[in-house]
């Protein structure tokens, strides 16, 4: 049987599935993404890593201390001078306005409460300004200010905003928002010159410390920070009134203000009152950079102007503006007496005059002096363009004064009579004048003096300078050669009182009788034989120590010199701070040796103080940028000085730590003879002052040098005058001529309110009455009686006892000493 084949199902033919190319091109799009993500992801990693890991430390802000200015003040607080290369007032965020606070978040960065350092919505603003055509910018929040203004540069670059970001982001967690406030209020540059921090902006542009802001002045400050150069308040007003209203609106929007607020805000004319920078009082000048000069010295550069010091200074304002007064008068009356030199320069006078005049240089801090043009000239009146003023950055205001110059007041000057002014001045011709007292509108002929000088005043118990001076005129980077400080010349006859304390200690008195006559010292080593003179040539023979030192005798001062002995004398000027180390010759007894004004006013302070050691300082107390006191003139303890109320305790005795030079003894007599000086000696120009004064003339060789120094029972004054390259003067141009009419106008100044206290004797002294001219004792009906002060040992002799020795001689009472001989008893002297 034949079978047949099983029958299978038919084969299932599998179709071909069509690859979608959309879904490959896709896939591939994918893959090179994924891989290009990858990559990319990798490189902005290692990017991120790199710029991350040249970050600076942000911890840094923790300890961060700005470079702030250091202030010096006055004694009584007012302020003198401020130094600075970055002028900053450091403020606490609490002592800062909330309205000063709000007006700067709402210019820089309204969202800062909110965002975490980045401000995404800032962002996205700025982003879409770029993206229809403008500059990218307001897109860093306070935060990232901060960061870039303390830990980074101004570059321009990705790179710097990457790390900004990165830096915003770390300092916002790591610090809370008002320290981040903090930080930026008081680094933010605010133009002018180098101002940075709002407080120091609103002393800069408004005088006013934070707390007294108006709304608009702060809308002002706050609108600096975009670019403070290009909104100066009044070179470029417009601008800066349109931003400063701006500011106002963004404020106005965030809801800081009211609209009355915003509207009266918007009117303000924006008036700013530019304070002055550097020195503020006008006249402490020198004294103020005195100061400088001595914390460099301390604290170096650095520490001056970044160290945020506040200085306390010994410095009397008043006393001061007295000190600066007296002595230009008197130096202008010197000067007056050597006649008119002519004009200060000549220009020409027509067109705008007042820009011209301003481009005359002329000497710095004259006030109230100005420059002035003479426009017109008759032969009694003058009319006169006056110099124009400018404001804090030295631009020129557009103010042109005029003012009137009349024959009366240019009568020194010895104009011909038959021209008069016309005769002296002509068109163009630019001069000096100061304002005719009670007399608006006319002016004084000045001429700057040639002769220069120095002054200082002193308390003489402590030491403290109260007023400097240290010439005429004050002018930074040209004349800032302090004639009071540095200038060593020879003091001249100041210098006796310091011979003849020497004598007062080792056994002489005030009626010990010493020839006044012709002396010749042998000089050796083939040198000419050396011969004295008194200034006036005349002799008075055997005269008083007392007559000796009112009459300036030098011939009684050389013997008395060689009597004591120059290593004595020496060794006094040493303990008075004169000299350091004076040259044992004779000729320095009559001030011979160079020395400067401050060393011989503190010299005679320690006369006037009983002949206690006193240091002369300019600065009282030094306090750090914490308050914390680093330095201090007076160091003495005081332990019950601190309590926090009166409850009938004894006042607080502090110790007198001072060193006993002299015999206080010596010191009175000393002062007493001085005294006499200014009665009947060469000083009495200073008797007008009607109050207890003493004090001594010193003139040198040719009148190159004039000096007057003396004092009050609680003041010292000293003035020195003179030209910076010596010359003579002029006959009878002496201290007693020059010098003394400047320390009596100063203390008839200072003086004028106080009682006339006399000097204070100390315990013990005796007062005999005795006639000046012999030393002998008299009776009250004698017309040369006086009142002398005796050591307790000491008496004065009844009749003349007289020793007659010889010039050639040495030992007690050799060299032409007349009188009852001196004792030199052992321990007389303090050596």
């Amino acid at each position: 049987m034949t079978m047949n084949p099983a029958i299978l199902p038919p084969k299932v033919q599998k179709k071909k599935r069509r690859k979608s190319l959309l879904l490959g091109f896709f896939g591939f799009l994918f893959t090179v993404g994924f891989f290009g993500f990858v990559a990319a992801a990798s490189v902005v990693g290692i990017v991120f890593w790199q710029i991350t890991q040249d970050l600076p430390n942000y911890e840094v802000l923790r300890r961060y201390e700005p470079p702030v200015m250091t202030r010096i003040h006055a004694s009584d607080g007012s302020l003198i001078g401020e130094y600075a290369r970055e002028r900053r007032i450091f403020v606490p965020i609490n002592a800062i306005p909330e309205q000063v606070r709000q007006a700067f978040l709402s210019a820089e960065d309204k969202n800062f409460y909110e965002h975490n350092g980045i401000d995404p919505a800032g962002i996205a603003r700025a982003v879409a300004v770029a993206f229809k055509g403008g500059r990218l910018t307001g897109a860093s929040t306070i935060t990232q200010q901060v960061a870039k203004n303390f830990l980074l540069t101004n570059e321009r670059s990705f790179e710097r905003k990457i790390k900004e970001a990165i830096l915003a982001l770390k300092m916002e967690h790591a610090f809370d928002k008002d320290y981040i406030l903090e930080l930026y209020l008081n680094e933010i540059y605010m133009g002018g010159p180098q101002i940075h921090g709002v407080a120091a902006a609103g002393l800069y542009y408004f005088n006013r410390e934070l707390r007294d802001l108006s709304l608009a002045q702060a809308a002002f400050l706050a609108g600096l920070p975009k670019g403070a150069n290009n909104y100066h308040p009044i070179r470029k007003r417009d601008a800066a009134i349109i931003r400063r209203n701006y500011v106002l609106g963004r404020m106005l929007a965030d809801g800081f203000i009211t609209k009355e607020q915003h509207d009266e805000a918007a009117a303000d004319p924006l008036d700013v009152s530019f304070r002055p920078l550097g020195t503020w009082l006008p006249g402490s000048e020198y004294f103020a950079e005195e100061v400088r000069k001595q914390l460099v010295d301390i604290y170096t550069d650095a520490g001056l102007y970044g160290g945020g010091l506040s200085v306390r200074t010994a410095l009397d304002p008043v006393l001061q503006q007295m000190a600066k007064l007296a002595l230009v008068e008197g130096l202008v009356r010197y000067d007056r007496r050597q006649g008119w030199r002519g004009v200060h320069a000549s220009i020409d006078a027509s067109g705008d005059w007042g820009a011209t005049l301003a481009a005359v240089e002329a000497p710095e801090n004259i006030d109230p002096w100005r420059l002035a043009v003479v426009l017109d000239v008759g032969r009694d009146v003058a009319e006169l363009g006056l110099e124009p003023t400018r404001d804090p950055n030295g631009a020129l205001m557009a103010d042109r004064t005029t003012g009137r110059l009349r024959l009366q007041s240019a009568a020194w000057a010895k104009p011909p009579k038959s021209q008069g002014l016309a005769g002296l001045l002509k068109v163009g011709d630019v001069i000096f004048v100061r304002p005719v007292d009670g007399q608006q509108g006319n002016w004084e002929l000045m001429q700057r003096p040639e002769v220069q000088g120095g002054m200082v005043v002193m308390d003489p118990h402590t030491g403290r300078v109260r007023a400097l001076v240290g010439g005429f005129s004050f002018e930074r980077n040209k004349d800032e050669f302090n004639r009071a400080v540095q200038a060593r010349r020879q003091p001249g006859s100041s210098f006796k009182p310091f011979v003849y304390a020497a004598a007062l200690d080792n056994g002489y008195t005030p009626s010990s009788i010493i020839l006044d006559a012709p002396i010749t010292i042998e000089q050796g080593n083939g040198q000419d034989d050396w011969k004295p003179e008194n200034y006036s040539r005349n002799f008075g023979g055997p005269s008083t120590l007392r007559t000796g030192i009112e009459l300036s005798r030098n011939l009684m001062t050389v013997r008395l010199a060689r009597d004591v002995g120059m290593p004595i004398i020496t060794d006094y000027a040493r303990r008075f701070g004169i000299y350091d180390n004076l040259l044992p010759v004779l000729s320095m007894s009559l001030g011979a040796g160079e020395t400067t004004l401050l060393r011989m006013t503190a010299g005679y302070a320690m006369l006037a103080n009983g002949g206690k050691r006193i240091e002369p300082t300019l600065i009282d107390r030094i306090q750090d940028r914490r308050g914390r006191t680093v330095w201090r003139h007076d160091r003495r303890a005081c332990g019950n000085c601190n309590f926090e109320s009166w409850a009938n305790q004894p006042e607080p005795e502090l110790a007198d730590a001072r060193r006993q030079i002299v015999d206080p003894h010596t010191a009175y007599q000393m002062t007493l003879m001085l005294e006499g000086v200014v009665e009947r000696g060469t000083g009495q120009r200073v008797k007008a002052v009607g109050k207890p004064l003493a004090g001594k003339t010193g003139t040198t060789n040719d009148e190159k040098d004039a000096w007057f120094v003396g004092f009050s029972p609680d003041l010292v004054v000293g003035v020195y005058i003179g030209f910076d390259t010596p010359r003579p003067m002029g006959k009878g141009e002496t201290g007693g001529s020059i010098s003394s009419p400047v320390f009596r106008d100063f203390m008839q100044l200072a003086l004028a309110n106080q009682p006339a206290i006399p000097f204070r004797s100390p315990p013990g002294v005796k007062m005999i009455r005795v006639n000046r001219k012999t030393g002998l004792r008299t009776s009250a009906s004698d017309p040369d009686a006086i009142l002398e002060a005796f050591k307790p040992e000491d008496e004065p002799a009844d009749t003349y006892n007289e020793y007659f020795g010889t010039d050639s001689g040495g030992g007690n009472g050799v060299g032409g000493i007349w009188g009852a001989q001196p004792s030199f008893g052992a321990g007389r002297g303090l050596y």
